[in-house]
């Protein structure tokens, strides 16, 4: 089991990226959520087996169609947070 949290720069709001990243963790079966920041930047933190976890965030290097993607850092999460069905939360 993996648990990682992703922020993603680029030009990544108001293109559907977190529509596309929740079909994405959907189809992958993960838990977790994706949401704007304030900042610009998409963050997400998804939870599940370490090949869907890998394979989402390898998604999320290129994201929704109209996306471009400068950057995207991936780290481990350990906020202890629980997770259930993935969501698009408010930005934050």
């Amino acid at each position: 089991m993996a648990r990682k949290r992703i922020f993603v720069t680029g030009r990544v709001q108001g293109v559907g990226y977190r529509a596309h990243a929740w079909d994405e963790a959907v189809r992958l079966g993960l838990r977790g959520w994706v949401r704007n920041r304030r900042d610009g930047r998409v963050e997400a933190v998804v939870e599940g087996n370490d090949t869907a976890v890998s394979e989402f965030a390898k998604w999320c290097e290129a994201g929704a169609p109209a996306a471009r993607v400068v950057s995207v850092d991936v780290s481990d999460d350990a906020s202890g947070e629980a997770l259930g069905a993935f969501e698009v939360r408010p930005t934050t």
